[in-house]
């Protein structure tokens, strides 16, 4: 099986407590791992579960039945899926992936924007970061030990190095040290072609 975010999330999870998806959802939204993991649709959890379970990583552990909801399948992981989920790991931690986020494509792309336009559009990203920064730091429960925090530390701080650069960026903007128009981009185009 192609190694995914949301398969890792799942497996770590069933690796806990076998559990139902409904359930799994649940404790992705409150670990605050829907930011690293897209389950806005539900049936994701469930498509993915079923990709699991023809993987042999995953099987249905039995069901339960809570008072007044539905009967519901609970999953638990396979030795294979604990075996994967450590492959998967080991894999990921040490190699840094090849990743191709939008953010830095916008960038290569500035010059067809004026300096101006540039700057108001950093500036919203700005602040769009600064916050998600304060939600990370204001979602963490008090006692809760380093160890399940650990992503969350990661994603702080990545986005504090990216407020840092981006205010730089918006300053060298804002007092002109930074700049380009037509005339600049052409010249500068034709020494590079």
């Amino acid at each position: 099986m192609k190694r995914s975010p949301l398969a890792m999330v799942l497996l770590a999870l069933l690796v806990e407590a076998p559990m139902h998806p409904y359930r799994m959802q649940q404790m992705i939204k409150e670990r605050g791992q829907d930011q690293l993991v897209n389950v806005a649709q539900r049936n994701s959890v469930y498509q993915m579960l079923e990709r699991l379970v023809r993987e042999r990583l995953v099987r249905a552990g039995g069901t339960s039945r809570e008072p007044g909801r539905p009967e519901r399948t609970v999953y638990e992981v396979t030795d294979e899926g604990t075996a994967t989920l450590h492959r998967w790991l080991a894999e990921m931690l040490p190699e840094p992936a090849r990743e191709f986020p939008e953010f830095p494509v916008a960038l290569a792309f500035l010059p067809t924007l004026t300096p101006v336009e540039t700057r108001e559009l950093l500036e919203r990203r700005l602040a769009a970061l600064t916050g998600r920064l304060a939600e990370i730091e204001g979602q963490a429960p008090p006692g809760l030990p380093r160890l399940f925090l650990i992503e969350d530390e990661y994603r702080a701080t990545v986005l504090r190095a990216e407020i840092q650069w981006l205010r730089t960026v918006v300053a060298d903007l804002a007092d002109g040290t930074l700049t380009w128009d037509r005339t600049f981009i052409e010249e500068t185009a034709s020494r590079f072609t």
